[in-house]
């Protein structure tokens, strides 16, 4: 009986272990390891902040889902991988052994070498902390404690946390006045996207008087300010009683010493069938992991559509296919991106196009839920 070892609860890993649940491969022992037995769904996150959702609505619960593959579930965290031994080492001490392995674990805020980041900081992964964090944050709020809200990172996560964020402390809070600041090291806010979505979001954010910095690179952190360097290498201070970071993406720091090849950003280095360059009998997929000589975006809708490729792929490896049998991932050129401003309402960019209004968080909503309803009982 071979051993098929699932490291992470992830977007792809969900899949996964419902197309198993649907057909499960013959004379194999399934593991799925997670710190967490509820993982999140990204796209409905900012809801939850908002108070749109509840904590069941946009997290799938990973104990029944692994049921119904004949999968054990293991609630701990991946501390170490022996690539050469085929083991991992997890938090409660366990050491498993594995014939194939799958690494779905995504990935967290870069901090490392901010001083005090860390230590005054608030990352937005992972999302369990974060959630207990942002109720602590309401309380401290609610006792007049957090006046200045920072939020660094300006991509579309921090856009959308921040608007969540001031929109339920607005009404649940309304006798707090709550300052909100947002940061980014790019010269515009979501500078990825096309200038008709960064015009709506920026008017969005005026409307709202976010106090938003712009070619501003974080560089420390104390208790109650954000110092950093602007475009000309000048320092600022940002003055903060909480800091959310919402940066781009750093791997889990137990793949650096893990035999695995790596990517000069410390990702998984993958080839097209998202097997490790180095490792046939190890997959990954999602933020943790980078195809080779491919350029796509740390993003939860890549992950969702590396699932079906992954779960494929992990069956004919399991069968014992050539590589022949293996389906290529080809990452989408363009990717619908449903950006929500707090309330519901929400804006849309595919390519150069954009659009708006309470229709799009209605559009955005129903496909949310359609997403989850696919891991339900």
């Amino acid at each position: 009986m071979k051993k098929l070892l699932l490291v992470g609860g992830g977007h792809a890993h969900v899949e996964v272990l419902r197309q198993f649940g649907e057909q499960r491969p013959p004379n194999t022992e399934i593991i799925l390891v997670s710190p967490d037995r509820h993982t999140p769904y990204s796209g409905m996150l900012p809801g939850l902040v908002a108070g749109h959702y509840t904590f069941d609505e946009c997290h799938i619960d990973l104990q029944p889902l692994a049921a119904g593959a004949g999968a054990r579930f293991i609630l701990a965290e991946a501390r170490a991988l022996n690539a050469a031994q085929r083991t991992v080492a997890l938090s409660n001490d366990d050491i498993l052994n594995y014939d194939l392995l799958s690494i779905n674990t995504g990935s967290t805020p870069i901090v490392n070498g901010i001083p005090g980041a860390k230590e005054h900081g608030i990352l937005v992964k992972p999302v369990s902390a974060f959630l207990k964090h942002w109720a602590f944050l309401i309380e401290r709020v609610r006792k007049g404690e957090v006046r200045r809200i920072a939020v660094v990172g300006g991509g579309a996560a921090g856009v959308e946390t921040l608007l969540a964020m001031q929109f339920f402390l607005a009404h649940q809070t309304p006798r707090r006045e709550v300052e909100y600041h947002l940061l980014t090291d790019a010269p515009h806010v979501l500078a990825q996207h096309p200038h008709g979505v960064r015009a709506r979001v920026a008017h969005n954010l005026a409307r709202k008087a976010v106090q938003v910095h712009c070619g501003l690179r974080v560089t420390r952190v104390d208790a109650q300010t954000l110092i950093a360097r602007d475009a000309q290498d000048r320092e600022q201070h940002v003055a903060a009683d909480a800091t959310v970071w919402v940066t781009g993406a750093e791997p889990p720091p137990w793949l650096a010493s893990s035999d695995l090849a790596l990517n000069d950003k410390k990702f998984i280095n993958q080839n097209k069938y998202l097997q490790s360059t180095s490792h046939k009998e190890i997959f990954a997929a999602g933020d943790c992991a980078t195809v080779e000589n491919v350029v796509y975006p740390k993003s939860g809708v890549y992950a969702v559509r590396q699932g079906p490729v992954l779960a494929r792929n992990l069956r004919a490896a399991l069968n014992g296919q050539s590589e022949q049998a293996l389906q290529i991932y080809t990452p989408q050129s363009r990717a619908l991106a449903l950006i929500s401003t707090g309330e519901r309402h929400a804006i849309a960019s595919w390519g150069p196009l954009a659009f708006h209004g309470n229709w799009v968080w209605r559009w955005k909503d129903s496909i949310d839920r359609a997403f989850m309803g696919r891991y339900r009982d």
